[in-house]
């Protein structure tokens, strides 16, 4: 199997380091370095079975269309962006029906690179299970729809990103009044330190794309008619730690 990677930051990477560790042959692309070509692009894509989108959500429908007149016939392409329903409804028509496969990721995919869960959904999902399941991948398909993934996965951001928020908040405030190492432990307490660690050091850290999640997580609850008051919170305080890095 030829998987090209097109994306090599810190998830892109980890997962192309995996995958040939698992002996699959990897090509990779990364549209943000100048250095890199629309050739090279066509070059990763087009001798590949399985192409993973690991960029942004802003710059998914550019690589998507620079990839898809390269695509084989039946070659699967998988997005792992963050974004909304609409996204990834939009790229499957770019990319056609039965050969996109809308990725959500459920876990920090620098820290656990193929053994990231993940969901599934669009025409290719199936074929994705098939073939990154084998790799250590846990795949849960949950419905042939683009865009149903994405959905839960916003669903699911509104919660964890809000408990990330209330976190780094609580956290502010008690190493402010002198008390910092206390309220880690009290917090540690009910969500263990490797979570908490998590949500402080990894809002910090993916400040910039966490707010555009959240940006799509506030769409979608509107669109459901739900009122984002947590979401729009953690938007805001997300958009704070961007600008103070």
């Amino acid at each position: 199997m030829r998987v090209a990677v097109l994306g090599l930051g810190e998830a892109g990477s980890r997962l192309a380091a995996d995958l040939a560790d698992e002996g699959v042959e990897v090509a990779g692309y990364d549209p943000a370095l100048a250095s890199e070509s629309t050739a090279d692009a066509v070059s990763a894509v087009s001798e590949s079975d399985i192409v993973l989108s690991v960029n942004s959500a802003a710059a998914a429908v550019d690589v998507a269309g620079t990839a898809a007149p390269a695509l084989r016939s039946d070659a699967v392409y998988a997005d792992l962006n963050t974004g909304g329903p609409g996204l990834k409804q939009e790229l499957a028509e770019i990319i056609g029906g039965p050969r996109f496969v809308d990725i959500a990721l459920l876990g920090p995919v620098p820290a656990r690179g193929l053994r990231t869960p993940v969901l599934a959904s669009g025409g290719g999902a199936v074929a994705f299970a098939e073939a990154f399941g084998p790799l250590g991948m846990p795949v849960d398909v949950v419905s042939t729809v683009a865009g149903d993934a994405a959905q839960l996965k916003l669903l699911r951001s509104v919660f964890m990103k809000g408990l990330a928020a209330a976190a780094i908040e609580s956290h502010t405030a008690a190493v402010a009044a002198g008390h910092g190492e206390w309220l880690d432990e009290q917090i540690a307490g009910v969500i263990g330190r490797p979570l908490l660690e998590r949500l402080l050091d990894g809002s910090t850290q993916h400040a910039a794309r966490r707010v555009d999640e959240m940006e799509a997580a506030k769409a979608l609850l509107l669109e459901l008619g739900v009122e984002p008051r947590i979401t729009d919170a953690s938007a805001r305080l997300l958009a704070a730690l961007d600008t103070a890095r």
